[in-house]
């Protein structure tokens, strides 16, 4: 059995290959990545619990199947394109004050945001949305 115990209240999570990691009660998928190795927690960017995608800073319940997302991971580009789509829309609001933004999902080729701006945006826009989001 891999991970760490503590003094006091534990829980338990399985991994894809089946072993099971014996974690503190309060233990969050980044404490997880952390007990298995500090190559995976550095590489971790999100975290599937019972098969859903979670944030890494969540605590785990016990007795969760618990798998960790790297690049690696086929499920990567979703929680990266998330991400992406909040830079953006920040980006948008920085440049153009007054903006308000509604809904922006990853979706399977990219990202989007439904912008509600004091003026249209224009392809000329996208060189300074980018600079803003880098």
């Amino acid at each position: 059995m891999r991970g760490v115990a503590s003094i006091g209240a534990v829980k338990n999570v399985t991994l894809p290959d089946g072993t099971r990691l014996e974690l503190a009660d309060d233990a969050t998928g980044r404490d997880a990545a952390e007990a298995i190795g500090p190559g995976l927690a550095r590489a971790a960017v999100a975290a599937l619990v019972d098969g859903e995608m979670t944030d890494l800073a969540l605590p785990l319940p016990d007795g969760a199947t618990l798998g960790i997302v790297t690049s690696k991971s086929d499920e990567y580009l979703y929680p990266m394109r998330h991400t992406a789509a909040h830079v953006m829309a920040e980006a948008v609001q920085n440049l153009f004050p007054g903006t308000k933004f509604a809904f922006g999902p990853p979706i399977d080729d990219g990202f989007y945001y439904d912008f509600d701006l004091p003026r249209p945006l224009t392809e000329d826009d996208f060189p300074a949305i980018e600079a803003e989001m880098k």
